[in-house]
């Protein structure tokens, strides 16, 4: 959710959206997306709420975007910069439990994961260069998704088992704030090769609540990096498994 301000009227508006590629690389594994417009915040009363978002659609991505509000972990921002946006947490937050309620898969990209972290009861760092020994620099602005990594996938893990052993283990990063408690019940599935920053995690008891740190629908094969593609389709098939499930059957 964005105020803008641009124009010289009375109140601003506020513009909420998906970023395009996220909706292209939805797309690309032959579904529909859909955006869920924030229900929160606003001066009426909505009878919409997460719950019929929930019994209405196959699925859930949460996207990248603005830092999480502090607050939502239990922290006071160190930097004013760093105050974040508490109405998305609070709504994405809503969505996600919503979503796992019912079955029906929940997937995190960069700012994604981080919130089913702080969904779950984990803790975040603000600001990795500063907060974490060690770390490197996962967010370079100047290069964006050019800024690479490798992981290393943990074994035995699901992600192993639709990754595999691939040579090339280069994902983006795009990202300043990173895990630091990792949430109850989740396993972690990568870590960064050189500071071992947490990039992908799941729920081990849920049907299907999973995250990665990086941007999939940013890698270009150009760019030399990882192909992830295995889990766009996995958790399209989650989705898919979930849709059946509720499928009406014609007695005979």
């Amino acid at each position: 959710m964005h105020p803008d301000p641009a124009r010289k009227v009375a109140a601003s508006k506020t513009l909420q959206f998906i970023e395009q590629s996220t909706a292209h690389w939805l797309m690309s594994g032959g579904a529909m997306p859909v955006v869920v417009p924030c229900a929160l915040g606003g001066e009426s009363s909505f009878q919409i709420t997460g719950a019929d978002y929930a019994q209405t659609l196959d699925g859930l991505v949460l996207h990248g975007g603005a830092d999480l509000w502090p607050g939502s972990y239990g922290q006071t921002a160190v930097r004013p910069e760093w105050n974040g946006d508490a109405l998305r947490d609070a709504y994405e937050i809503e969505l996600t439990n919503a979503f796992v309620a019912v079955g029906k898969p929940v997937f995190g990209i960069c700012r994604g994961l981080q919130l089913i972290n702080v969904a779950f009861g984990g803790t975040l760092f603000q600001d990795l260069e500063t907060q974490a020994p060690g770390a490197r620099v996962h967010m370079d602005r100047p290069i964006y998704e050019r800024n690479l990594h490798a992981i290393d996938i943990v074994a035995g893990t699901k992600l192993e088992q639709l990754l595999g052993n691939p040579e090339n283990t280069k994902i983006n990063s795009i990202h300043h704030q990173g895990i630091r408690d990792l949430a109850p019940d989740f396993v972690v599935e990568a870590r960064c090769s050189e500071d071992g920053v947490i990039e992908a995690i799941r729920h081990s008891k849920l049907p299907y609540v999973a995250g990665v740190q990086w941007h999939p629908e940013l890698h270009r094969p150009e760019h030399g990096v990882l192909n992830d593609s295995p889990l766009l389709f996995d958790f399209l098939a989650a989705a898919h498994q979930v849709r059946l499930k509720q499928q009406p059957r014609i007695k005979t």
